[in-house]
């Protein structure tokens, strides 16, 4: 009988709490989970993430230009981060903003759509197991698509995450060592190279790759 007891206890307790979790903490709650499945004991930076709070957006929908809500238009748009796009060829870095709509990641530069992925065509996500942001988002290769994006953000396990839950594809999501291979275009491709230093720094090595540190 005790035992009974105890375990029709610890059900009305579970229970209590579940119904007194605030729909806010349970959206935070959900996607740290997530974020447990995809990079807990892979990447560094992890153990620190779990205190910080993931926003719902880190831009409101007020400050992207009209022009590129207009272009958008019927989608809705549930999260919003600068990022810094590192060029396929050269890897000059521009700042942009990453738009996630519910149906597809956008690459937006002040007025423009630069590139448009669609969730479901999305071929996977990379980064490192280091504590650098740079994410690499790979698209299929056809004459829609300019080739992957490299993408460096100050809130990787959040934009991951957020990526991840929207587009349902947290089992394609790869944390890489030493380096890895995305798509120029055209059949070609290029090389990104994760190292130790003494600081954070991202740059085009003698051979042509992009390094970061």
């Amino acid at each position: 009988t005790s035992e009974m007891l105890h375990k029709l206890c610890i059900r009305t307790l579970v229970r209590k709490y579940c119904r007194g979790v605030s729909v806010e903490r349970r959206v935070q709650l959900q996607q740290k989970v997530v974020t447990s499945a995809v990079f807990r004991g892979k990447k560094e930076g992890y153990q620190q993430s779990l205190n910080q709070r993931f926003l719902d957006t880190r831009l409101k929908e007020n400050e992207i230009n009209p022009r590129v809500l207009q272009l958008i238009q019927g989608e809705s748009i549930k999260y919003v981060t600068p990022v810094i796009k590192y060029d396929r060829n050269g890897f000059k870095a521009r700042e942009r903003l990453l738009v996630l709509t519910q149906a597809a990641a956008y690459v937006v530069e002040m007025a423009k759509i630069k590139q448009k992925v669609e969730y479901a065509t999305l071929k996977g996500i990379s980064t490192s197991n280091l504590s650098d942001g740079i994410i690499v988002i790979h698209v299929p290769d056809d004459n829609k698509q300019k080739g992957d994006v490299i993408l460096q953000c100050e809130h990787v396990f959040e934009t991951v995450t957020k990526l991840c839950m929207l587009s349902n594809k947290e089992s394609l999501v790869k944390i890489v060592k030493g380096s890895l291979r995305f798509r120029i275009g055209s059949g070609k491709e290029g090389t990104v190279v994760f190292a130790v230093g003494q600081e954070p720094q991202v740059f085009r090595d003698r051979n042509g790759q992009l390094t970061v540190v």
